[in-house]
C-alpha cells in the first residue's frame, strides 16, 4: 500500500500546474502589487500600469473594468486603493488585518468577499506532528468596474485562473461577476483536491492500524489527522452561507445569468461539507478501533503475566515451607525427599503451563 501510495503522490506531482512568475500575470511573492489590468469587451489591454490611470481608461471605455491583485497589503498601502475605489474602512480593516471567516458583504456599490484558500502540504511519512493543510486567505472587493484581490499567505495564486480567463474573453465579457465566480470555484476546486489527498492519508492510516505490524503510536497519528481536517473543515463550513447567497439573493453586483453558476459551486461546497463530515467520522471510528486494539493487547500482555506469576508462586510456596526453621517437620528425614519435591515442583508448574496454553494465556 506504501508503495502505491507513494506512485500516486509521485503522479500527482509531475501532473500538478507550475507557476511561471515569468508571466505578466504573475510576480514574486514578495511584491504587494502583482497585478493591475484592464480588460475591455474581455481582452486584456497591453501594460500594467497605475491604479487611477487603469480605473480612468475603464470608465472613459464605458464597458471594461480593472483588476488589480495584491499580496499581503499593509494599510497604508490600501489607503490609497480605499479611497480611489471608495472601499468601506471596515471591509479595509478585515483585508489589511486577514484572519476572518468566509463571508460575503455588501457595502451600497461594492462586494465584499472572503474566501479561505487550502494546500495540501507533502510529506512522505506521516508522523504525529505532521501538517497536512495549509490555510490562507484570500479577500475579494467587487465593484462595478473594477475586482481588487488580496491574497494572504504563501499559496493561493490567481495567475493560473487569470490565464484561463484570459483565454475565454466571452466570459471576461460579462464582468466582474465572471471573475469572482471564476474564483469561487477555483477556491472550491482546491478544497475538493485537498480532500482527495487527506483521503489517502486517511486510507493510509487505516490500513495501519488494521495490519498485523500495527504499533500502539498510531493514535498520535490520527489524532493529528483529526486536527488538521478540523483545519480544512473551519475553510470549507463556513463558506455555505455566502455561496447560497450569491446564489439566491438578487444582487445589483451580481449578473443574474451567473447565479446559476454560484449555484453549482455552492452543489460542489456541499460535497466537500458531506466528505469532510464522513472523514472525521471515519477517524472517530478508527480511533476507536485502534484504541479497543491496544486494550485488547493489554489484557493478553496482563493474562501472560499472571499466567507466569501463577507457575512461578508453585516453587515459591513449596520453598517457602521446606525454608522455615523448625526442628520437626515431616519428610526432613527422607533420603529421596529432595528430588521428589523438585519432581513434584515440576510436575506441577509443568501441568499449569499446559493448562494456560489450552486456555489461550500464554
Amino acid at each position: 500500500m506504501s508503495v502505491i501510495r507513494n506512485l500516486r503522490r509521485a503522479v500527482s506531482r509531475a501532473y500538478r500546474r507550475t507557476v511561471d512568475l515569468s508571466h505578466p500575470a504573475r510576480s514574486p511573492l514578495g511584491n504587494t502589487v502583482e497585478n493591475c489590468v484592464v480588460y475591455i469587451d474581455g481582452v486584456r489591454r497591453p501594460g500594467d500600469g497605475p491604479a487611477d490611470e487603469a480605473l480612468r481608461q475603464v470608465r472613459k471605455s464605458g464597458n471594461g473594468f480593472v483588476w488589480i491583485g495584491l499580496h499581503q497589503p499593509g494599510e497604508a498601502e490600501l489607503e490609497g486603493m480605499a479611497e480611489l475605489f471608495g472601499l468601506h474602512p471596515l471591509a479595509v480593516e478585515d483585508a489589511v488585518h486577514a484572519h476572518q471567516r468566509p463571508k460575503v458583504e455588501r457595502y451600497d456599490d461594492v462586494l465584499f468577499a472572503v474566501f479561505k484558500t487550502v494546500c495540501y502540504v507533502e510529506h512522505e511519512e506521516l508522523t504525529a506532528t505532521s501538517e497536512v493543510v495549509d490555510t490562507g486567505e484570500l479577500m475579494v472587493f467587487t465593484g462595478p468596474d473594477f475586482v481588487i484581490t488580496i491574497r494572504h499567505g504563501g499559496h493561493g495564486s490567481l495567475g493560473p485562473l487569470r490565464e484561463a480567463l484570459e483565454a475565454a474573453p466571452e466570459r471576461l465579457a460579462k464582468g466582474p461577476s465572471a471573475v469572482l465566480h471564476a474564483i469561487a470555484d477555483h477556491v472550491v476546486d482546491d478544497y475538493l483536491t485537498v480532500a482527495d489527498a487527506v483521503q489517502n492519508d486517511i486510507d493510509a492510516v487505516e490500513t495501519e492500524v488494521f495490519s498485523e505490524q500495527a504499533s500502539r503510536g498510531d493514535a498520535g497519528r490520527i489524532y493529528q489527522l483529526k486536527r488538521e481536517l478540523l483545519e480544512l473543515k473551519r475553510a470549507v463550513a463556513p463558506l455555505d452561507r455566502p455561496l447560497q447567497i450569491l446564489a439566491t439573493r438578487p444582487m445589483p453586483l451580481i449578473d443574474p445569468d451567473y447565479q446559476a453558476y454560484f449555484r453549482d459551486v455552492a452543489d460542489h461546497l456541499a460535497r466537500i461539507t458531506e466528505q469532510i463530515t464522513s472523514f472525521d467520522a471515519l477517524l472517530d471510528s478508527i480511533l476507536q478501533a485502534h484504541l479497543a486494539q491496544v486494550t485488547v493487547a493489554q489484557n493478553e500482555d496482563m493474562r501472560k503475566i499472571t499466567a507466569w506469576a501463577a507457575i512461578v508462586a508453585v516453587p515459591t510456596m513449596v520453598c517457602g515451607v521446606y525454608g522455615m526453621n523448625f526442628e520437626h517437620m515431616p519428610e526432613l528425614g527422607w533420603k529421596y525427599g529432595y528430588p521428589l519435591v523438585l519432581g513434584l515442583i515440576a510436575v506441577a508448574c509443568f501441568a499449569m503451563h499446559r493448562g494456560f496454553r489450552r486456555n489461550g494465556w500464554l
